[in-house]
């Protein structure tokens, strides 16, 4: 299937892989190739997102605030299960209290350079929306080939089809992008938090390929 995209598309992948990178992302996700698609407004899909008033700027903040849920959501999974030990006769607050007389506060939370645990030498380095200017990926971000999420591949093969619907013997960031429409992952999520609903979004790609042809 590569080898039907356009120098642009590839390109895109290129920037989805770095952006991963960047980010200390161990997969490629549909935001990941969002990000990519905005890398600039000399193609396609890019100028579709900068009609629909999406920025690069604006996605990057959008992921941080769904990475910042994630504890939250965490914290309600834990009095989840707190409630399923407690029906089985395990108190969870009194375990987390005797570790934390014999090991001291945090105990149950901290582990090495996490949190309230890391120390004066420790390498952590802090979520990455504190670090999403620097150039350089975070201590312990994947290095290599990074393999794509199952929405991210459906994406893409969505971008094929997308082309051959359109009867284009190509793949240009503008199938992409309708891909990603249609893969209702989180780029879609990010897109409607930024207020811009898929097929909002689609009749720009439609009506940017119109004006091309």
């Amino acid at each position: 299937m590569f080898e039907r995209f356009t120098g642009e598309a590839r390109q895109t992948v290129v920037v989805a892989q770095d952006s991963a990178r960047i980010l200390g992302h161990p997969r490629i996700g549909t935001e990941h190739l969002l990000l990519g698609l905005l890398r600039g407004t000399d193609h396609a899909g890019g100028r579709a997102l900068a009609e629909a008033g999406i920025t690069r700027d604006g996605v990057l903040a959008t992921i941080g605030r769904l990475e910042q849920a994630g504890p939250e959501s965490d914290r309600d999974l834990a009095e989840k299960d707190a409630a399923a030990l407690r029906s089985i006769g395990i108190d969870i607050d009194a375990v987390r209290a005797a570790l934390e007389e014999s090991f001291g506060p945090g105990a149950l939370e901290n582990g090495p350079g996490h949190g309230a645990g890391a120390g004066p030498g420790s390498t952590h380095q802090g979520p990455w929306w504190r670090r999403r200017n620097r150039n350089e990926p975070p201590a312990g971000a994947p290095r290599g080939h990074i393999p794509f999420t199952p929405r991210a591949k459906k994406a893409l093969e969505l971008s094929l089809r997308e082309a051959l619907a359109l009867k284009h013997g190509y793949i240009g960031t503008e199938h992409v992008l309708l891909g990603l429409i249609r893969e209702d992952g989180t780029a879609v999520r990010i897109l409607r938090e930024e207020g811009v609903e898929p097929g909002q979004l689609r009749d720009l790609v439609l009506a940017e390929l119109q004006q091309a042809g």
